[in-house]
């Protein structure tokens, strides 16, 4: 058995906008999610998040559930619509009780707050005026950023500034399948993207100040890649793939600017104008670059990437397996390790959380109210074997998240996908942690697997 260290944490994540409903109660205002929800045809099964698991009544039991999974720490969202409803300005104190009473009975149950900082719920009247495309957000987020670390630091040490940037700027403004649902737009996308990491440049020295013995870092979603084949034009649609999904978010944060090489592309295919990239100005990659404590990683598969376009390309030699989940993402423990050992290797970060990792698998409890989830269960096993391989090669690995508590509201496919270790009834928003649940449970007592 492969023993992780004591001090290891495991824990579990979820997200503001996809567990706590309560949209329009105690003074949160409308987000660009709550938006897009309304919009005919965004949403799979034209659901919403208004209820969504009702975690924002329903918290103390949920809270219960992680205790008794044995759980160390809970990563979880606060919705900036809640905080400051108007984006800038005034405190809605009700918003602030609400993640002081969770934090609380987090830390009674002998669980440790993870809070995420932006979990893509952008307030409404923000995008109004612009959302991430407007440089102003970035403030407003460091503004709200000061709001909810001075009132939450003394009890709060572990800090996400922004989840995955990637989703926000290539879903938002490219494939417009996520707030503010905007398509085939590069320069707002860009621009969103430079803004968010500007965001999370300036929330760090925030955080630093205001919790002074705390960590901080930022959580990006990455793809580990391969060419289907050895042709010129596959090796070079993979370098395409990496230099935007990977290296545009991980180059800046460590302080070696946008790749020149993306950027060439850009400009080549027309998707900007010049290599003088309009939304930078004097000083932003040196905010960016703020020092870390870690670097939060989000895996759920790799990539196998083709170039569907070049004539004469050789028969591909490398295919993805047909193990998929209910997302469609090939089942790839290998690459979590492949993707760590990159980072220590290419980036040589502090430390690294993976802040998310799980499957969605629509099992459902049986007539004994059992839910037999035995592929989710494969699937953790197989990822977490991955990161002890890495800690084994020296990568310095030191927390791990499933993704997710509970069943949820699943962003554009609403509640079609469940990727809950809990599951959720949405009828009777009623709980039955799944077999993967008890898994994970015995798991983390042994401390090893």
């Amino acid at each position: 058995m492969f023993k992780f260290p004591d001090n290891f944490v495991w824990g579990v994540a979820t997200s503001s906008f996809q567990i706590e409903g309560a949209v329009d109660v105690d003074g949160r205002s409308e987000s660009i999610w709550d938006r897009l929800c309304k919009r005919p045809g965004a949403i799979a099964d034209n659901t919403n998040g208004d209820v969504a698991c009702d975690h924002y009544n329903r918290w103390p039991e949920d809270v219960k559930i992680m205790s008794d999974m044995g759980v160390g720490a809970y990563r979880f969202s606060v919705a900036w619509p809640r905080i400051i409803p108007t984006g800038r300005g005034a405190t809605n104190q009700k918003g602030i009780d609400f993640y002081s009473r969770l934090v609380d009975g987090l830390l009674e149950a002998g669980i440790d707050p993870c809070v995420t900082l932006y979990h893509w719920d952008l307030p409404q009247i923000l995008e109004d005026q612009g959302g991430w495309t407007n440089r102003d957000t970035a403030y407003a987020f460091a503004d709200y950023t000061e709001t909810i670390s001075r009132a939450l630091g003394d009890r709060v040490k572990t800090w996400v500034t922004i989840n995955e940037p990637w989703c926000i700027s290539v879903l938002g403004y490219i494939n417009g399948e996520h707030a503010p649902g905007i398509k085939n737009d590069w320069p707002k996308a860009l621009s969103a993207a430079h803004h968010v990491m500007l965001g999370h440049g300036l929330a760090v020295p925030i955080i630093r100040d205001n919790v002074p013995d705390g960590e901080v870092g930022i959580t990006v979603n990455l793809v580990p890649n391969e060419p289907a084949s050895q042709s010129g034009a596959d090796r070079d649609a993979c370098r395409h793939f990496d230099g935007f999904f990977n290296r545009w978010y991980l180059d800046p944060v460590f302080g070696r600017g946008y790749p020149a090489d993306r950027v060439a592309d850009l400009v080549k295919a027309g998707e900007i104008p010049s290599s003088d990239l309009p939304f930078l100005h004097k000083g932003d990659l040196e905010t960016i670059a703020a020092d870390s404590d870690f670097l939060g990683i989000n895996y759920y598969s790799r990539a196998v990437i083709r170039d569907e376009k070049a004539e004469n390309n050789d028969p591909p030699d490398v295919v993805s397996t047909k193990n998929e989940t209910d997302m469609g993402w090939e089942v790839w423990p290998l690459g979590l390790e492949q993707i760590l050992v990159r980072l220590k290797d290419d980036y040589n970060p502090k430390a690294i959380q993976v802040t998310e990792n799980g499957c969605a698998y629509a099992t459902a409890p049986n007539a004994d109210g059992i839910v037999e989830d035995t592929e989710r269960i494969a699937y953790f096993d197989g990822h977490i074997r991955a990161c002890a391989k890495a800690i084994e090669q020296g990568v310095p690995l030191t927390a791990y998240y499933a993704w997710s508590l509970l069943d949820n509201f699943e962003w554009a496919f609403g509640y079609e996908k469940r990727f809950g270790l809990v599951y959720v009834d949405y009828d009777t928003l009623d709980r039955t942690p799944k077999q993967s649940a008890h898994w994970y449970r015995d798991l983390i007592q042994k401390g090893g697997i």
